[in-house]
Parts: C-alpha cells; structure tokens; sequence
C-alpha cells in the first residue's frame, strides 16, 4: 500500500474514519459553494493556459518521475502547468481548506480509497462530461474511483501485494514457494531457524495491519460487509497459527511495511508479504537473492484476490468550465499507454490497462506476480464506499485483540465491532 501507508511503527489505534469522515462533512458546504460559484477554482479568471496541479508526491524519485509524466501531458494538452506537493498526510486538509477559500486545483491527485468520500460532497466532476474514455482499466480501480455509478479519475498505474522468498533459503531446504495456506504454514515452519523466522508480515494497529489482511480474507470468501463470517475468522486464524507455532514474530503487531522489509532483508525472516514499492531496495543488495509469487490462497483452485493501492487523478469542480475540459483532457493523458507504460517501469508499480500487461512483464519480469495479482485485485471503498474506513478499523482492531490473545478471531470481529 505504497500509496496509503504512513510508515509508523508505533502500535496504536488510529480513528481516521472520525477525523476524515467529520472533515468531509464540513467540507460539503464549501464544495457545494464552489461548484455553483462559476469561478471559485484556483485558475478560475486566471491565466486559461495554466492547470494548476496537487498531489502527494513529494518525496524522491518519485516527485520527479511522476513530474516528468506530468510535463509531457502538459505538452500534450499544450498548457502550462504550477504543481504543488504536499506530504501524504497532509493532502486531505489541504484539498479541504482549498475548497472552503475556493481555491481548489484544476487537477487533483487523490488516494484511491478517499476518492467516493471526496466525490460525494459533490467536489469533483465526474469524466463522462467531458467524454474521457475509460474502457480498458481494470475493474477493481475503476470501482475505486466510481461513486453512485460515475467514474471521477484515473490511476495510471497501481500497486498490490505478494509473497517474496529468499531463494536461497528456501533452496537450502528443498522447499518451493507456497500456493496454499497449508504450505505456507508447512514452509514457514520449516525455514524458521534460530533468528530467522519463517515468514514476516504486518499486523500493526493501522490501515497498513488491514491491508495487509485484505488478501486472506477476500480469497477466502470473506467479506467486509460481514466481518463476523466464519471465513473472516479463518483467515485470522491463520496469522494467529503462524504467531503461536513461532514461525512468525510477536512482533508482526508492531511492524508496519518497511520493518517487514527489513526484516527480509537482514535475513531474519525467509518469506514477507509485501508489495513492488520494495523491489528497489531488494535488488539493490547483490548478496540476496528473492523471488515473489501471488498471496497463497486457503485452497487449491481459488482466485488470489488482493487490494489495489495507488492514486487516482480527478477533476475538481472549479466553476471554470473551459479549465475543467482542459484538466480533464490532462488526467487523460497521465493515463496514456504511454505514461502508464513509462510510470510502471520507472516506479515498479503495475499498469491500469489489462491490455497492457504482457507488454510490461516483458520489459519488468519481476513484476510478473504482482500483475497478474492486479488482474484480480479489488478495490477497498469499491463495496463499502465512504464507509470503509470504519471496517478497515475494525479489521486491524481485531488483529491485534486475536494475536495478542485477548479474544478467538471470531470474538475478536464482534468485540471490534462493538467497540
């Protein structure tokens, strides 16, 4: 979850679904302001050949290779454009400030889950005005980014999860990656050695402990409608097994993404779930040898379905009818074949377009699980829609009541649920 993940390994309970939830409630009235104003956006009466541009990428290289994406759709749609980043978690308050002094951008990056909460206020423009075609992107991120059966943005690309392995490790062993859950069980029990653990994952009291969840229990039937399904239950049933045989840490409670990575990396743990964001890192140490395939599945002959991290680019409603069109014609471009095929390679993430897949794995191999997982990754709002950050918080709620052993998996969803 590249895009969604804070990197905080503190283990605490994180009430997002208030804060943001409240904030998009206040913010409707300004939206609404803004979209009846006839010239309430940014460039509204301003220069009509500068798109003014918002997204989260501040970081390196990613600033600069999304930048670049960006330049080229501004030569395309022959604008100028004034982009500003933001850190992640500062994006939401920023778009909602923006509305309330009418200052919205002409294109605005979101993550994909905040985009139906963000659309409902009523303060993006949905891309069948200006009649963008979106045909050809994978149902899970067209999902993420419809709300009451309009699409509001593209993501060029996305990113997802998988199981990586140290292949000398496993070689040593005789053994050959895990598709099941009974060979991950099996696998890991037999890579656990003295410091090294079998397998390393995530379980930490954030969005990133559900994310991290999400492959087990959707390929196992469960559902974050119902949390209290005997097939959510397995599937934390599972990490449990794998924290109380041993073959996984204590710790996964505490770990957020990138101390999973770690881990792997400093050969303490001999399998990780994780997502591409860490190809980099890996590749960079020539003394470790990994590979990845798709998250096992419970059983032989179910579909691997995990969710779908990444942004979506969107049109604000600005009052600036000409601007919208041209902003729309920009968030069309960024999701080229080109761009997505350029975004992908540089970035390790995967492309939208299905059809585009081949291409790609054929110029990345490595990332040949992970886009084949994309094929049927879903989106996390797509059921729930502005209502997923509350499940979300259940679901890393009863995570850390079952491995911490203060309830059963199936005590563990009733007592978050109430709680």
């Amino acid at each position: 979850m590249r895009s969604t993940t804070t990197h905080d390994t503190r283990p605490r309970i994180i009430r997002r679904p208030h804060v943001l939830g409240s904030l998009a409630i206040l913010a409707i009235t300004p939206f609404a302001l803004t979209a009846c104003s006839g010239g309430g956006g940014a460039a509204a009466g301003g220069d009509a050949g500068t798109l003014t541009i918002l997204d989260y990428y501040n970081n390196e290289p990613d600033k600069t290779l999304v930048g670049d994406a960006l330049d080229r759709c501004a030569d395309d749609v022959g604008v100028k454009i004034k982009r500003e980043t933001v850190p992640g978690k500062d994006l939401i308050q920023k778009v909602l400030q923006q509305s309330s002094s009418k200052t919205l951008p002409d294109v605005l990056m979101l993550d994909n889950p905040d985009v139906q909460e963000i659309a409902a206020t009523g303060g993006l423009s949905p891309l069948s005005d200006y009649g963008v075609d979106t045909s050809g992107f994978a149902k899970g991120i067209l999902d993420a980014a419809s709300y009451e059966g309009e699409v509001y943005g593209l993501a060029p690309t996305v990113n997802t999860l998988g199981l990586f392995y140290n292949e000398d490790l496993l070689a040593a062993k005789g053994i050959t990656p895990p598709t099941t859950w009974d060979e991950l069980k099996t696998a890991a029990a037999a890579l656990t050695e003295g410091d090294t653990y079998g397998l390393a994952f995530s379980s930490i009291a954030t969005y990133e402990g559900s994310w991290q969840f999400l492959p087990f229990m959707w390929t196992n039937g469960g559902d974050e409608a119902d949390l209290t399904t005997p097939a959510v239950a397995e599937a934390l049933q599972l990490q449990v097994d794998l924290v109380n045989s041993g073959s996984a840490s204590k710790s996964v409670i505490n770990w957020s993404q990138a101390d999973v990575n770690d881990q792997f990396m400093a050969g303490k743990a001999a399998m990780m779930i994780n997502g591409p964001w860490q190809i980099p890192a890996l590749s960079a140490d020539t003394n470790l040898k990994y590979g990845s395939v798709q998250v096992p599945v419970n059983k032989a002959g179910q579909t691997p379905v995990a969710p779908l991290g990444g942004e979506v680019w969107t049109v604000p409603v600005t009052g600036d009818k000409d601007k919208q069109a041209k902003a729309a014609k920009f968030v069309e471009c960024i999701s080229s074949d080109e761009n997505q095929l350029a975004l992908a390679e540089a970035r390790f993430t995967v492309p939208t377009k299905t059809a585009l897949a081949e291409q790609y794995v054929a110029k990345v191999p490595e990332m040949a699980a992970f886009t084949e997982q994309v094929a049927n990754a879903r989106s996390r709002t797509g059921e729930l829609g502005e209502e997923w950050p509350e499940a979300a918080t259940e679901i890393y709620t009863a995570i850390q009541l079952a491995l911490t052993g203060q309830a059963t998996p199936e005590e563990a969803f009733k007592q978050a649920a109430a709680g």
